[in-house]
């Protein structure tokens, strides 16, 4: 039996190396193939260069269309800070109204906000252009920050809601007794008891922006603005020579920030997720 056991985990853990090895091959390819010379990069599908070479990252850092590619990296961290803060700041107080306070029609208010969450975002894609169009804002961040500050993410409103449900309600009791208002409970006592879920909002909040291209690509105009998204098209030119080495080069760069995230705070990525999951 325990020889029996011994196979069957090491045939476990060796399937488990495999499929892990197969979902991580396409980063290691663009990883290897960001040191290859432009002559090598589509003649070897090996993951190693035979001649490996820098030239990749020091051409795709100096940018492109005369924009350094450092640019792009500072104008997605503005747009993603932004977004993060927006929707910590907006879902954390959605969500305390809804979990906390009591006022008329809370449970069809909470409904209405569900259901946003069923809306495709190609749906309202159009509207928001026009409103934003008619009050000159295309070509800036605000019509890609601006409304993450009034809740318009219903997915960390509801995790955040149900974090807070699981948090017993005799702290609110006792604040009130002590002369304690709304705010004081929400800012004293409800925010420090929720880092998890914050750090879970923030740290999607973070991949989502970084990562949107779609989003970015409607309402930027201007290279000067570009986000990393937007600045890794530039390297593909349809009219001439696309810099193939460049672009692997700076998308295993953009990559950092969110293998850093993941890393270091997925511990509280999942003690959010799960611990919004099983309190209510």
């Amino acid at each position: 039996m325990r020889t029996k056991s011994l196979l069957s985990n090491i045939f476990v853990h060796i399937f488990i190396i495999a499929f892990g090895f197969v979902m991580i091959y396409p980063l290691l390819w663009m990883f290897g193939t960001s040191f290859k010379p432009q002559m090598e990069l589509f003649s070897s599908a090996s993951l190693f260069p035979e001649q490996p070479t820098f030239e990749n990252y020091i051409k795709g850092w100096q940018g492109v269309a005369g924009i350094p590619f450092v640019k792009f990296i500072w104008n997605g961290i503005i747009v993603a800070s932004l977004c993060v803060v927006g929707n910590i700041i907006s879902g954390s107080l959605t969500a305390f109204a809804f979990a906390r306070l009591q006022f008329k029609l809370r449970g069809l208010f909470f409904v209405l906000m569900l259901l946003t969450m069923m809306i495709p975002t190609h749906a309202v894609l159009i509207p928001q252009y026009i409103v934003f169009n008619k009050l000159s804002l295309i070509d800036t961040y605000i019509p890609l920050t601006l409304p993450k500050f009034f809740a318009v993410e219903s997915f960390f409103v509801f995790l955040m809601v149900q974090f807070m449900r699981g948090i017993p309600r005799d702290l609110d009791e006792a604040a009130y007794v002590d002369g304690g208002n709304a705010f004081y409970v929400y800012s004293w006592i409800m925010l420090p008891l929720t880092i998890p879920a914050i750090v879970t909002t923030a740290i999607f909040s973070f991949m989502w922006t970084w990562n949107d291209f779609f989003s970015q690509l409607l309402y930027l105009n201007n290279p000067e603005k570009y986000t990393i998204a937007l600045g890794l098209r530039l390297f593909m030119d349809s009219t001439g020579e696309s810099s193939w080495g460049s672009l692997f080069a700076m998308s295993f760069v953009s990559l950092i920030p969110v293998l850093f995230i993941f890393i270091f705070l997925q511990k509280y990525l999942v003690e959010g997720i799960t611990a919004g999951s099983v309190k209510g």
